[in-house]
């Protein structure tokens, strides 16, 4: 028997979300569930343009910039071709991004000078990257939501897109630097931008003629590192938060670096937040996964088998607890994640919510999904917002979705 969502159920999520876009706590948002066999649950609210009666409404096919749900994206496609032996999990990186030849461990992942402390000892692999235990690492400044970043900032050099990269990660440091010795602990970082940059040497295509090809093209999606006319007409800008609390469209503010968005300017395809696609085709994207799993899917992307160790922990404890100083800011259930070899990973039940060995992750800019295998159901939740605590961590956007998915597994009927 198909799951659905019962009527009690849509009534229920359908006055949370009008009064949430009523309140005008956040700006323009789209939330949805599926299961395997159809979408649950899909509503859009408020205007493009924060503050702009005169601008359009946001719809199901509205573009959000989804950031570091771009990952998920970038791991499949290296999965994918692991399953088709053109790369292996054990394939050390530097055999195919000569640039990460002599890595060094740094005593500092703030500063842009830190003390080095050595080269490396362990082979950095692919495998470390999928799990994003190769040391690699984002530079935070104290304030999270001001996100500096030289390396996504940059207009890259388009005929070496990838020693751009690099050198710019390197700075005057004799190699690029590492936290830890790979496969010790967990970092988050540039792991997914590296791997993409595999994917691009082990397929001998761009990262976007690779996904167009294997993912998106065949699952119907309209989602790319361009931000091509089409899209960004559809696209939502994004909005910010001061410190009052009050939202305001983002403009020029001070403090506040994007990835280039002009696609002239766009020769580096960043793996680990690149994309932009609209809600509802993530969604489909999560469904088709749910539909691997169960048994469902026509023309799958991916085997079954490795469908089901997307769903599998591999971080070491030191590992656990990194990732869990991150999700411990919006999960109600601590110290219970790991990460798979493309995703966090919960390793408890959620109560009223997710079951054990679910995923998921969120976006800088304010979007976020769970996929649950057990029930077999997914969701997303997302805005278009920075601030303080990142758009995925504003209180506000955490809220909404807490209740999504409480909401949703209340009216469920399996």
């Amino acid at each position: 028997m198909p799951i659905t969502l019962n009527p009690t159920g849509k009534e229920s999520l359908d006055k949370f979300f009008d009064t949430l876009a009523r309140s005008g706590t956040l700006p323009a948002f789209a939330a949805g569930a599926t299961s395997a066999d159809a979408e649950l649950y899909f509503k859009t609210a408020g205007k493009k343009l924060v503050n702009d009666n005169s601008s359009e409404d946001v719809n199901a096919d509205s573009v959000f910039w989804i950031c570091s749900m771009t990952k998920l994206v970038t791991h499949i496609s290296a999965l994918q071709l692991i399953e088709q032996g053109k790369l292996s999990e054990e394939t050390p990186v530097a055999e195919i991004l000569p640039q990460m030849k002599n890595p060094v461990l740094v005593a500092d992942s703030v500063s842009r000078t830190p003390e080095v402390l050595g080269p490396i000892k362990t082979v950095l692999r692919v495998k470390h990257l999928l799990n994003h235990s190769s040391g690699l690492f984002y530079r935070y400044s104290p304030n999270f939501g001001i996100y500096h970043s030289d390396e996504y900032g940059s207009v890259h050099d388009p005929n070496d897109p990838h020693s751009s990269f690099f050198n710019t990660l390197k700075g005057n440091l004799p190699g690029v630097p590492l936290k830890f010795e790979p496969e010790t602990d967990f970092a988050y970082g540039y792991s997914a931008d590296a791997l993409g940059f595999v994917v691009e040497k082990a397929s001998g295509k761009t990262l976007e003629d690779y996904m167009q090809e294997n993912i998106f093209g065949p699952l119907g999606i309209m989602a790319s590192f361009y931000l091509t006319p089409e899209l960004k007409e559809k696209l939502v800008p994004l909005s910010l938060r001061d410190s009052d609390g009050r939202l305001e469209a983002l403009r020029d503010q001070p403090g506040y670096r994007i990835i280039p968005q002009d696609p002239s300017q766009v020769s580096c395809h960043l793996g680990g937040i690149g994309l932009y696609t609209s809600l509802r085709d993530y969604l489909s994207f999560l469904r088709h996964l749910l539909q691997i799993y169960s048994g469902k899917a026509e023309n799958p992307i991916l085997k079954l088998e490795t469908v089901k160790s997307l769903f599998v922990p591999t971080l070491t404890e030191e590992g656990c607890n990194s990732i869990n100083f991150i999700t411990s800011f919006t999960s109600p259930v601590s110290a219970s994640d790991s990460w798979s070899n493309a995703l966090a990973v919960n390793t408890q039940d959620w109560p009223g919510r997710r079951k054990k060995n679910s995923d998921f992750w969120s976006g800088w800019a304010g979007t976020h999904y769970w996929i649950d295998p057990t029930t077999g159901v997914a969701g997303v939740f997302g805005v278009q917002l920075v601030c303080a605590t990142s758009g995925a961590g504003d209180s506000h956007v955490v809220k909404a979705f807490d209740t999504l998915e409480e909401t949703l597994y209340d009216g469920l009927e399996i």
